[in-house]
């Protein structure tokens, strides 16, 4: 039962959140505010992947070359640098993630 009510507050608080946007359609925030937000995709997104690229395996880091994870993400951070293209980003990322694992006989096949 007490999970039931965990998973119903938080569901309650996110509608409450993300209709508040909708119930003042003239809010408006300060300019530091929009700023700051502006980086919230970049960080979340980072908090999400950096620890899968530094840890594939959930214990301690493993910064080593036979770690596809930490080296594809690298060529996918290149990649982007150099094209500024989202598409060119997730297909060379994971053309070179399948390769490495290929190459290191990690694939699962």
């Amino acid at each position: 039962m007490d999970i039931w009510l965990l998973i119903l507050g938080m569901a309650a608080i996110t509608f409450a959140i993300r209709y508040s946007l909708f119930a003042w359609p003239n809010l408006r925030f300060a300019p530091v505010v929009r700023q700051a937000l502006h980086y919230v995709p970049s960080a979340v997104l980072s908090a999400i992947v950096v620890p899968v690229m530094l840890m594939p395996d959930g214990e301690g880091l493993q910064l080593s070359l036979d770690n596809a994870y930490l080296l594809a993400g690298l060529a996918a951070i290149a990649i982007a640098a150099f094209t500024r293209n989202l598409l060119a980003t997730i297909a060379g990322g994971l053309l070179v993630f399948f390769l490495l694992r290929w190459a290191l006989g990690q694939l699962p096949i």
